[in-house]
């Protein structure tokens, strides 16, 4: 049994989320936030799908389905933090806001601590 995260999901974010796992071909799939050493800040965060779940992964839930998954590690980095997913001219993508984060980088992918 996994543990709730606590990271928090904008409503844009969740609605993408949503409409991308009931247009992928896989229906047991679910966001994975992941976060690595690199990037222009020391961590960057990576936003995958993904259909399994490991046995240290901290999820949210929505209608009995994993929705998000991450692991405690990363959780830890990142604990408190928003997932949102930000539409403009440059692009779309989604955007981990930290409150734990010292400094990050102007795109938004990498932070220090």
């Amino acid at each position: 049994m996994t543990q709730p995260c606590q990271i928090t999901i904008t409503n844009a974010a969740e609605a993408r989320i949503k409409f991308l796992m009931e247009n992928s071909n896989d229906q047991n799939v679910f966001l994975r936030i992941s976060i690595s050493s690199g990037g222009c800040n020391g961590f960057q965060s990576h936003f995958d799908f993904d259909a399994d779940l490991q046995k240290d992964d901290l999820t949210i839930i929505r209608n009995d389905k994993v929705f998000l998954a991450i692991d405690e590690t990363s959780h830890e980095l990142v604990r408190g933090g928003e997932v949102e997913f930000v539409d403009e001219l440059g692009g779309s993508f989604f955007k981990l806001t930290n409150p734990n984060a010292s400094s990050s980088c102007g795109c938004g992918s990498s932070f220090a601590l």
